[in-house]
């Protein structure tokens, strides 16, 4: 595998597939990659944030004749949906690709051709059950009763009996267990390379990369009378998206960016990215990802996976009601990264309420308003450098930045978010043993200098560390904090606000002008009626 510019981080989001509209399901890993990719470039990396649509396949063609649409129709309209909700989540993509593309179609005609090449591909026979909605053969032994899909499983799987063209991946079984040994951090979390372990070790099989019985899809390029299966066309869309918009797509001109770090994916489609994509790269003699990091289903409260026909919470009713930040902190503080979680929307209330509206707005707020009373909205002035090194936010502070990083580098949303809010819980006790107003009226001024500074400097450092999560509150927190002032609603990531001063505690400098304190988040009320009880 090629060595990257170690200041460059290239990050993807599955390509979501366009039979309907996006669900909590698919905005959720969406969210943990802007999140990675803000974090990235909060520290100066250059970063390359993919996300797009996978438009092939016999699915979408049967949903658009369903809805009196031509296959490109459909796509068209749903592709608009896709990008309207990661305009209202905030999502900082770089390039949305769509295998639709004339620019992708050049891309898989050439990766074809070297896998043809190599003689990785031959024409066969394929019989077996097929689960349309996963474009998937499926063995016998893995279906439910009634021969339903064990991932759809209100749906039937349907018998197929069909020539194919063949991907050798029997072929890269020794090879694909050699990577995994010599790169044990490839697939994550563990359970999932566990399961992929035991996939391959079971034994791979070649497997089928044309259709013949539908034509919406790219021709095989050797035999026009079939398809391109979605999935091998699909995957490829990393690669596209990779190549400079101003250059020709070329698998030459992808270098700069490929191979991408990371690939945020749904458990459900590990296989596929974890074992068919590493043997296709290897067959045309293209470098490998370093992660491929599997996260779990949101549930429902019935404890079904949220999806597109099983979904009772839309995106838009939380976004609407409750809020851009407020979506984004709860799915990836209140789940781990990688595991299954279930959606309630009171705990959704509560959690929010106590983490953003009481431990870190309120613990600002009525911070600031002293700030204002005694030392008239300016910083206190004090020699921060002779503030004790065992003072409990200075030492727990001092700590953070280092730990936070370590959790956002390893996709640890939820240790990241849990650091942070722990600061502030100590915060707020901390201002209830000290009773400033009680110093102050004492004629304590130095120690109520102190500490008001130390609060302000550690929400300060909480915000700049929280920012890739909530952005919004983040950035409110700082205007109030006197920086960002010229920049409206700038992001924390402006160049002026360098990672390595900003991520450290103690930078706050006595004397700033603060904004006007304003509440950063308004506390939420549950509806009288959700839409979960609808």
């Amino acid at each position: 595998m090629s060595a990257l510019n170690h200041n460059q981080f290239a990050i993807t989001t599955p390509l979501y597939y366009v039979n309907d509209v996006p669900h909590i399901g698919s905005a959720y890993p969406t969210v943990a990659t802007d999140a990675i990719s803000r974090w990235y470039r909060l520290k100066g990396s250059d970063v390359l944030f993919i996300t797009g649509s996978d438009e092939h396949g016999q699915k979408i063609q049967r949903t658009a004749a369903e809805r009196d649409r031509t296959p490109q129709a459909h796509c068209d309209a749903i592709v608009g949906n896709f990008k309207s909700l990661w305009e209202e989540l905030q999502i900082t993509h770089d390039r949305f690709i769509r295998t639709t593309s004339d620019r992708h179609a050049a891309v898989v005609q050439e990766f074809f051709q070297r896998v043809w090449d190599n003689g990785d591909i031959y024409l066969s026979q394929q019989q077996g059950y097929y689960c349309v909605a996963c474009e998937e053969f499926k063995d016998e032994k893995e279906l439910l009763p009634e021969q339903h899909c064990p991932i759809h499983t209100n749906r039937a799987v349907e018998w197929r009996d069909e020539e194919n063209y063949f991907f050798r991946l029997s072929k890269y079984e020794d090879k694909l267990l050699q990577l995994y040994a010599e790169q044990p951090d490839l697939i994550q979390p563990n359970n999932r390379r566990n399961e992929v372990l035991s996939f391959v070790k079971q034994g791979l099989r070649d497997f089928s990369i044309s259709r013949v019985n539908f034509d919406w899809g790219f021709p095989v390029p050797t035999d026009p009378s079939h398809v391109i299966y979605v999935w091998f066309d699909a995957l490829l869309g990393y690669i596209t998206a990779s190549v400079p918009p101003d250059q020709a797509p070329t698998l030459a001109n992808a270098s700069h960016w490929w191979p991408a770090h990371t690939h945020i994916i749904g458990k459900d489609i590990l296989r596929f990215h974890a074992v068919y994509w590493p043997a296709m790269l290897m067959s045309a003699g293209l470098p490998l990802p370093s992660r491929i990091f599997g996260h779990g289903f949101l549930v429902t409260k019935d404890g079904m996976k949220m999806g597109k026909s099983t979904q009772n919470i839309k995106p838009a009713y939380l976004l609407e009601r409750y809020g851009v930040d407020a979506f984004r902190y709860y799915f990836l503080k209140e789940i781990k990264f990688g595991q299954d979680g279930n959606f309630e929307e009171v705990r959704f209330v509560n959690i929010l309420n106590a983490d953003l509206a009481n431990d870190l707005g309120n613990l600002l707020n009525r911070t600031l308003k002293m700030v204002l009373k005694y030392f008239g909205n300016q910083v206190p002035e004090l020699d921060v450098t002779a503030i004790a090194a065992d003072h409990p936010l200075k030492s727990d502070g001092s700590a953070l930045g280092k730990q936070v990083a370590q959790a956002y580098e390893s996709l640890a949303f939820h240790d990241a978010c849990e650091a942070i809010i722990r600061l502030m819980r100590a915060g707020n006790r901390y201002i209830d043993e000290q009773a400033p107003w009680k110093l102050y009226k004492q004629g304590e001024a130095t120690k109520v200098a102190e500490v008001l500074y130390t609060i302000i400097e550690s929400v300060r450092l909480a915000a700049y560390l929280l920012s890739p999560i909530t952005p919004t509150i983040s950035t409110r927190i700082y205007q109030q904090l006197g920086y960002l002032v010229d920049f409206g609603n700038s992001p924390i990531n402006d160049v002026s606000i360098t990672f390595q001063h900003h991520s450290q505690w103690g930078i706050l400098a006595p004397g700033q002008a603060l904004g006007e304190p304003q509440p950063v988040f308004q506390k939420l009320e549950l509806p009288e009626t959700s839409e979960a009880d609808l």
